[in-house]
């Protein structure tokens, strides 16, 4: 089984997961405010897209400075999208880190990170791709405290729960079969 594949489709699926739940409330609960670490639900949404862009980048071979400088204005662009408008573009951005993992032989490959904020070093994609699980998996934990701080439910989108789902999209057959 590829890890670091199946982490990054119960990433996918989570946020998806969380999106679904809040189609279920009205519009407006994206913009609304919250005293949180986000003013709003879409804007934490839209700073998780714009930085998963910004790995994806880095690790189509893309310089850290320059994946952030193009990425990071994607916050501003994308933090009024609706939750369709989000749903779709989180499920293209997933479809384009599909490609990226079927382009790859090897994920426990090193790249020089030159992190402008903590300084250049040796890093596999695996651990790349480990961030952007963790990164996601911490922001939904933000938008679920800011829905019931709304007055809303959030919806389980944990990973023991992501075992019990149909098969995986990202992986291949040979890898379903072994899970």
């Amino acid at each position: 089984m590829n890890h670091p594949v199946r982490m990054f489709d119960y990433h996918a699926w989570a946020t998806q997961t969380l999106l679904e739940r809040i189609k279920e409330l009205p519009s407006t609960v994206l913009q609304q405010e919250v005293n949180t670490s986000f003013p709003t639900i879409g804007e934490a949404f839209a700073h998780v897209y714009a930085l998963d862009k910004c790995w994806l980048q880095i690790l189509n071979g893309t310089s850290m400075p320059k994946a952030l400088e193009a990425c990071l204005p994607l916050q501003q662009e994308t933090l009024r999208y609706s939750v369709d408008e989000f749903a779709i573009a989180f499920s293209e951005l997933a479809e384009q880190f599909g490609a990226w993992f079927r382009s790859q032989d090897d994920l426990e490959q090193f790249i020089a990170l030159e992190n402008p904020y903590a300084g250049t070093r040796s890093i596999r994609f695996s651990e790349i791709v480990l961030q952007v699980v963790n990164h996601g998996t911490y922001h939904r934990g933000n938008v679920s405290a800011m829905l019931r701080q709304l007055g809303h439910a959030s919806t389980m989108n944990d990973y023991s729960l992501f075992w019990y789902r149909e098969s995986p999209k990202l992986m291949s057959e040979e890898e379903q079969n072994d899970v």
